[in-house]
């Protein structure tokens, strides 16, 4: 399932916007609501709209990251307890 599916999906964009928040998504989440900011897509845009994604990627990387190393661990994977027992597992 697409990720901004299961956002709306589970409510997160609604939640965004009742708590005033805002998310940083990727390009192929545009249309996912005001509080959701994506990257400018095309080429040949102007000098603001590549600062502009440049800060985005600079954000929204330690971010991706972190989804990438919790990916590689086995133990996330053949997770048999409770999902909520997760978070305790991460922080081990």
């Amino acid at each position: 399932m697409h990720d901004l599916t299961a956002a709306r999906i589970w409510g997160i964009t609604r939640r965004l916007q009742a708590a005033g928040l805002v998310a940083l998504a990727d390009k192929a989440d545009i249309g996912a609501g005001q509080r959701v900011l994506v990257p400018y897509k095309g080429r040949d845009k102007p000098r603001s709209q590549k600062t502009a994604n440049s800060a985005h990627a600079k954000l929204r990387g330690p971010g991706e990251r972190a989804n990438a190393v919790l990916k590689t661990w086995r133990v996330l994977r053949k997770l048999r307890c409770c999902p909520l027992l997760a978070g305790q597992l991460v922080r081990a």
